[in-house]
């Protein structure tokens, strides 16, 4: 299975949240760790606020924050917010079109049951499990 970089990127902004939860981060600041458009950076951020997982917060002091202890996000929640659309292959799509194989695909049931067996793998494990470990920076 392939996670989109929609994902992959999301992932990452949780793991680095994840080493500092009591922090807010601005989308500038996490936007220039990860090398990545403030407008594309924004686009994850907001489905990460949808799905409950981040809250924002404007002014003085604002960015973002998890919106829960990062022991109680769960990595197959995650991937599935995020993925949410994503079909692991085009006849599982809204967009399906007529399969010729349709009524004897043997395939179909083998890809969810995998597609679910990895997602169960991933809700093993918590945010907090692959949070990023931040030394502080050395001063003078």
């Amino acid at each position: 299975m392939r996670l989109t970089s929609f994902t992959d990127f999301g992932l990452r902004m949780l793991m680095r949240m994840a080493s500092a939860p009591e922090r807010a981060f601005s989308t500038a600041e996490l936007a220039a760790e990860f090398d990545l458009s403030r407008h594309h950076l924004a686009k994850i951020m907001q489905r990460l606020s949808q799905a409950g997982l981040i809250e924002t917060r404007r002014g003085g002091g604002g960015g973002a924050i998890l919106a829960r202890p990062p022991t109680e996000i769960r990595l197959g929640d995650i991937v599935r917010h995020l993925e949410s659309g994503q079909a692991l292959v085009a006849c599982f799509g809204s967009e399906a079109g007529e399969c010729s194989l349709d009524g004897r695909c043997r395939l179909k049931a083998r890809l969810r049951a995998a597609e679910r067996a990895f997602l169960d793998d991933l809700d093993r494990s918590t945010l907090a499990d692959i949070a990023l470990d931040r030394q502080p920076l050395a001063t003078g």
